[in-house]
């Protein structure tokens, strides 16, 4: 049988045409017996109904693995990645497998050890949010030459199997263009030296929206390279505020964190951020980060799609390991956000 006149010949295919989640599917082929007798019941109907059959040569093959899926985050104490992490780990259970999940703490050594963990494990694959700018490019190409690797959040170029994350480009533009046309045109607040390689496509597109927009672009860059952003934003912020650095009364800032501290050094100096009559500045931010809503006033930012970046990485990866093949082209997935405007700004 057809589907939207292409046959059926992944497990994506599958599941579409069948109506069945890809985790779901997942999980009945590892194992008939992990998914409920209804569930059970469709599926082997749907399989007659669509005449696929999966390659169970690769399947068996991939058994002799273990069911671990490694998961590796680059701080976990940043509740960002602790509830990406969260909706990774419900995927990669629902589909019948284990997660292992280790956090680098912000350190290169850490990043290392932890692949090298990872190895002795023989996970039937990796998901991994690399440290970025201080990653050691080396010992990573080694490891995902040898693991089937899904990288999500940071970019990386030419690395791993697969990258799903965050649209930086889009969404900054989107941003942008909302904090022009509704006030004054926005500064860019960031550290010198970022940590997170997002952190520079989002620097480079508000230069190249400033420009676009007919705006004379600002960057304001504070001092301070660990993954203590709230801390670096708030004394860079209040730096900033008590030597009249501020270019704008409107402030963009690199993500959420630095905004949050941003906020404080704010409050600290005596300005009342927001709209309308006695506010003295507006600040915005990046990721709609969990904590962003209950910043005070509520921070406007760009969201993440969680949700979607965490189900799409974990479908690639469960197709590497159904079909037993690694990709021959390196595939790039990237989600749009999403204007969340809120009283800051």
């Amino acid at each position: 049988m057809q589907m939207s006149g292409h046959k059926i010949r992944t497990m994506e295919d599958f599941a579409q045409a069948s109506g069945i989640s890809r985790p779901t599917v997942s999980k009945y082929f590892n194992d008939p017996d992990s998914v409920r007798k209804s569930t059970r019941a469709r599926i082997e109907e749907a399989l007659e109904t669509y005449d696929y059959r999966p390659n169970i040569y690769a399947m068996n093959q991939n058994r002799r693995l273990t069911k671990n899926i490694g998961i590796v985050v680059p701080y976990l104490a940043d509740p960002f990645f602790a509830e990406i992490a969260r909706m990774i780990e419900n995927h990669v259970i629902a589909a019948g497998f284990r997660p292992i999940l280790l956090s680098s703490h912000g350190s290169t050594q850490q990043e290392i050890e932890n692949i090298d963990s990872l190895r002795t494990i023989r996970p039937a694959g990796v998901l991994m949010a690399p440290l970025g700018r201080t990653s050691d490019r080396g010992a990573l190409e080694s490891f995902c030459a040898e693991v089937p690797t899904i990288l999500f959040d940071s970019y990386i170029s030419d690395l791993g199997d697969a990258f799903v994350g965050h649209d930086n480009e889009v969404s900054t533009e989107l941003i942008c263009d909302y904090l022009c046309r509704s006030g004054e045109p926005p500064a860019f607040f960031e550290m010198r030296t970022p940590t997170n390689p997002n952190a520079y496509r989002r620097r480079n597109t508000y230069l190249a929206t400033m420009e676009k927009l007919g705006n004379d672009p600002h960057l304001i860059q504070v001092e301070g390279e660990d993954w203590e952003f709230e801390r670096i934003g708030m004394e860079g912020g209040i730096k900033v505020i008590s030597e009249n650095g501020l270019p704008s009364n409107t402030i963009l800032c690199s993500n959420d964190r630095l905004a949050i501290g941003l906020l404080a050094a704010a409050y600290q100096k005596g300005l009342r951020v927001g709209h309308g009559p006695g506010c003295a500045l507006r600040i915005a931010g990046h990721d709609n980060h969990p904590w962003s809503q209950f910043a005070c006033p509520p921070l406007t930012t760009v969201s993440q799609n969680y949700s979607a970046i965490a189900e799409r990485a974990v479908e690639l990866m469960m197709d590497e390991i159904v079909s037993g093949q690694r990709p021959d082209k390196r595939e790039e997935i990237f989600f749009e956000g999403k204007l969340v405007m809120r009283e800051s700004a």
